[in-house]
């Protein structure tokens, strides 16, 4: 084919725009440009060729056409154009599937296996070839753009398949290929550094090491753990600290599980020895520590030779990877506290175990977040102790379905360097690499370090049971830091003896309580940190002024309802802003949107910042939030909560990603970050909440007792049973209460507009902050009697018992019925429709803590009551009953002597029917059973049950 008349360098964009069209859909170019795109390849050539040694081709077809004749260009250009395009997919081979036969494996296990696309002889260059000069396209470090075939095979082959294995090919943006090709192939792959450079990396690794050993010595048979084998990952550690320093990094975020924390907790976040040595002995100096000494986390402000970094290890549980998105969350939450919009500042560095990497599905989603713009904070650099193996599986038939357990990692295109455990300084590297890379384009990186673990599980085990062959390769194993003293006394870098001596200070320092890790700065920058204090101690009777003016509120309301003058709002939407415009002005009751919005605005504009996330929220699952108003002609989109005040608070609200477990992990690191803020997690459907149990069980219930952490997230739950099938019913208010204890978290299920506003208010304005979970309505959004008015939200507060609204008499109530949420209106109305007098309706709008003074005083008014009856709409084996009847609670609350009963739905083993007239059948029967309206003389059997 005649090569194109438009090909020269000039053109070079436009050819590869037009390149990059054919891979994607060959039938998008010219027949002209198919035809010679076809020409460019071999018969064996990948299917996937890179654009970018193709443009260098078509440049050099470009150059020797324009050259004069003769020249000293047009001699040196190969003569077979053929094996150039062969040497230009060589090198691409390289970059695509080198670490394929990197030496990346410490103990050698295993044949490197051999890749085809690496051999010369695949792309039909031979021995006659490795003298001859081809270009080189975009292969860095050749000067003149020419080398010999050999020299391009001894760097290629040095780059990318030495103790380094880099996967990079896989990313779309040319831009990210090229500066990690710029950052490799010019070193071969290798390190250049100092001897004071290789001393420090030895230094680090005698910590690491002689730590693990001390601990084995002093403290025999107790769990740790143990770094050995992966010794490397505190070096590796430490240089991303430094460098985090030459970044500009005010604050790193360390998350990880239990594999090596107690190391890093001493030899990098610089933990006292004397306290880890109190915790292995049970005699920890803060009794509020409730969980094991590798469980807990600390912070310390650390010295770098660029300046101090803030540095934090989370606490974390036994649930490996559940950290993530809780780690994530606390760094979003300290960027913005510092105002870090370019989330530059402040470090997320994850820690993970290989196994946990490939198989926590948490993984994915936290990785699914990161590039969102609810949730991204710059970049993660991640890094995997890949000890080749799980708890006792290491055979990959068995631990995942994909070649590296670090391929999850791709389907964010984040770079994956993969490098040997056993050469410290390919580690010192690529930690420098990989962190250089997140702070050039704010993206995640993944550095797996590949290592091995001495011992089993933990020390206790024994792991030659399961993997005898592993462990007889272990046993031989001299280990890294006795290796590479050896080699740095070989280089002259160290004397013979140096290991040894090295050692021996360590161990002095540890029996002598000093800080072996870098040095601590005791001068803090106070400016970003939270104190804690005034939340410390607090109880929930602790009062706040929820109350508005009227002035104040028709002022939020005026800038609620406020859009730009050409705005055009879809009719839907017209009519509920218009509708929130008449309730200010008292022309129509409150409802449950406006009220929300209203007390959110009201946080915003006295300086407390909102943020709002969860499926659907901008909008509200249930079509009543619109907090985002989006124009049907041009799809822009408002904010009124965000145009309120030149100087209000900010205010977000995400439309998250379809993740309940990740989500609700990051708020709540948010939220635990940052308890000024009101941070809310809604549940598309609350049903959905229990994809998120873990997060409920090891953070939100249990993180207080457990690490001391206080944390003032809310959850909205949308509950209540409308017939719509055994996943749309029911956020499991019983799983909640049966985690309740010690004034752990609230619970609360609020009735109407009014209770929903200042509940939302008094969750920032009280000096409490606990969880606050809500059973938050559906059916009741727009339900005629669950209204509120402008006078409630003058004067109110949050009520946690509801008395009875009607004018019964007192003393001619018999019947005491106790209910929470949605079921009160149907009682309420078949009462009203039934003329019935004797049965008085109070509402507990606050199951825990427990209101038993305010529970206690209404039901007094009613001296004569002879029966206290709970009603809800659940099966009597969910719901509140269970932790109703105990002594804690309703149970305790009335005379013995009086029955306490319970009307529900049958037991069952699913929380609601699928069929709505089996639905509407049951609720019936709730309600004329409570209202006794099918008695026939007979009362309902009255025994009270014994309860704890």
């Amino acid at each position: 084919m005649q090569i194109p008349s438009c090909l020269s360098s000039g053109n070079a964009a436009f050819v590869e725009a037009l390149y990059e069209s054919w891979l994607a859909d060959p039938g998008s170019v010219a027949e002209d440009w198919k035809k010679y795109f076809q020409s460019l390849g071999t018969e064996n050539a990948p299917p996937d060729v890179s654009h970018a040694p193709v443009r260098a081709r078509m440049l050099a077809l470009a150059d020797r056409r324009l050259a004069p004749a003769g020249s000293a260009q047009a001699q040196a250009a190969p003569v077979d154009d053929g094996k150039q395009v062969a040497v230009l997919q060589l090198i691409n081979s390289y970059r695509f599937m080198g670490h394929r036969q990197a030496r990346l494996d410490p103990l050698n296990q295993h044949a490197r296996p051999q890749v085809s696309e690496l051999d010369p002889a695949h792309h039909g260059l031979g021995p006659q070839d490795m003298d001859r000069l081809f270009n080189t396209g975009s292969l860095q470090g050749v000067p003149g753009s020419q080398a010999s075939l050999a020299r391009i095979l001894e760097i290629v082959h040095s780059t990318y398949c030495g103790t380094v294995g880099a996967e990079y090919m896989h990313i779309v943006e040319t831009a990210q290929k090229r500066w990690i090709q710029q950052r490799l192939e010019p070193e071969l792959g290798r390190p250049s550094f100092s001897p004071e450079k290789k001393r420090w990396l030895l230094d680090r690794l005698v910590a690491a090491g002689a730590l693990e050993e001390y601990l084995h010595r002093k403290y025999v048979g107790q769990k740790r753990f143990s770094l050995e084998g992966g010794e490397s990952a505190i070096p590796l550690l430490d240089q991303l600290l430094e460098d985090s320093g030459r970044h500009g990094m005010k604050e790193v975020v360390i998350g990880m599980a239990h594999r090596g924390r107690l190391n890093v907790l001493v030899n990098i976040v610089g933990k006292h020895p004397s306290k880890l040595f109190d915790e292995f002995e049970g005699r920890s100096r803060d009794a509020r520590l409730g969980d094991v000494k590798y469980h807990l986390g600390y912070s310390s402000d650390i010295d770098t030779s660029h300046g101090v970094v803030h540095l934090t290890l989370a606490f974390n549980p036994s649930h490996l990877e559940i950290i993530d998105p809780v780690v994530e969350g606390s760094v979003r939450a300290r960027q913005d506290r510092r105002g870090d919009v370019e989330r530059n500042r402040v470090l997320p560095l994850l820690i993970h175990g290989d196994a946990a990497f490939a198989g926590q599905g948490v993984v994915m989603e936290t990785f699914n977040l990161s590039q969102t713009r609810g949730y991204s904070t710059g970049g993660t650099v991640h890094v995997i102790i890949n000890n080749q193996i799980g708890f006792t599986t290491s055979d990959p038939l068995d631990s995942r379905s994909t070649l590296y357990c670090t391929d999850v990692a791709k389907m964010v295109q984040a770079p994956i360097f993969h490098v040997n455990g056993d050469d410290p300084e390919a580690v010192a590297m690529v930690a420098q690499l990989a962190l250089d890379f997140r702070m050039e384009f704010n993206k995640d990186v993944v550095i797996d370090l590949v290592c091995y673990r001495k011992h089993g599980h933990s020390e206790a085990d024994e792991p030659a049971a399961t993997q005898p062959l592993m462990y007889q390769h272990i046993r031989q194993h001299p280990g890294v830091r006795k290796s590479y003293a050896q080699q740095l006394a070989a280089e002259g870098v160290v004397a013979a003896d140096a290991l040894e001596k090295m050692t021996d200070r360590y161990c002095e320092a540890l029996d002598n309580n000093v800080v072996v890790s870098r040095p601590h700065v005791e001068v803090q920058d106070t400016r970003y940190l939270i104190n804690f204090e005034p939340f410390r101690d607090t109880h929930w009777r602790a009062t706040a002024d929820t109350a508005l003016p009227k002035g104040q509120i028709m002022a939020l309301a005026q800038g609620l309802t406020r859009f730009p003058e050409k705005f055009q709002l879809h009719r839907s939407v017209k009519k509920v802003v218009s509708d929130r415009q008449k309730m200010a002005e008292g022309e129509l009751p409150l409802d449950w949107g406006f009220t929300e919005s209203l007390a959110y605005a009201s946080l915003v504009v006295d300086g407390h910042a909102v943020r709002i996330s969860g499926q659907d929220s901008g909008r509200g699952t249930f079509f009543h939030r619109h907090a985002v108003l989006h124009d049907e002609k041009t799809g822009d989109t408002f904010l009124p909560l965000q145009n309120l005040a030149p100087d209000q608070a900010s205010f977000l609200v995400i439309n998250s990603t379809l993740s309940e477990e990740a989500v609700l992990g990051f708020e709540y690191g948010y939220a635990s970050s940052e308890p000024r803020s009101l941070v809310i997690w809604e549940a598309q459907f609350g049903d959905f909440v229990n994809g998120a149990q873990v997060v409920i069980d090891q953070f939100i219930a249990s993180c207080e007792e457990k690490w001391g952490r206080y944390c003032g997230l809310t959850m909205l739950l949308p509950h209540g049973y409308d017939g719509q099938g055994p996943e749309h019913s029911s956020a499991r208010l019983e799983r909640f209460l049966q985690l309740c204890a010690e004034d752990n978290m609230q619970v609360v299920y609020p009735t109407t507009p009014a209770q929903m506003f200042h509940m939302l208010r008094r969750q920032v304005l009280r000096p409490y902050r606990k969880p606050l979970v809500v059973m938050s309505p559906k059916a009741l959004l727009r339900h005629k009697l669950s209204v509120s008015t402008l006078e409630e939200l003058e004067r109110g507060v949050f009520l946690p018992v509801i008395d009875e609204v009607d004018a019964l008499a007192p003393k001619q109530v018999e019947r005491l019925l106790i209910c929470s949420g949605k079921v009160y209106f149907d009682l309420i109305e078949a009462r009203r429709q039934h003329g019935i007098t004797h049965s008085a309706i109070i509402r507990l709008e606050q199951l825990y803590p427990f209101p038993r003074e305010e529970l206690v005083a209404i039901a007094a008014r009613f001296p004569n009551v002879r029966e206290f009856v709970w009603v809800q709409e659940e099966p009597r084996n969910q719901g509140a009953w269970p932790v109703m009847l105990s002594k804690r609670h309703l149970g305790g609350c009335f005379p013995q002597d009086l029955p306490l009963l319970c009307v529900a739905r049958p037991y069952s083993a699913s929380p609601a029917v699928g069929y709505h007239a089996l639905h509407v059948k049951q609720q019936q029967d709730v309600v004329e059973e409570a209202l006794l309206l099918k008695q026939t003389g007979a009362r309902p059997k009255t025994q009270r049950k014994k309860s704890a």
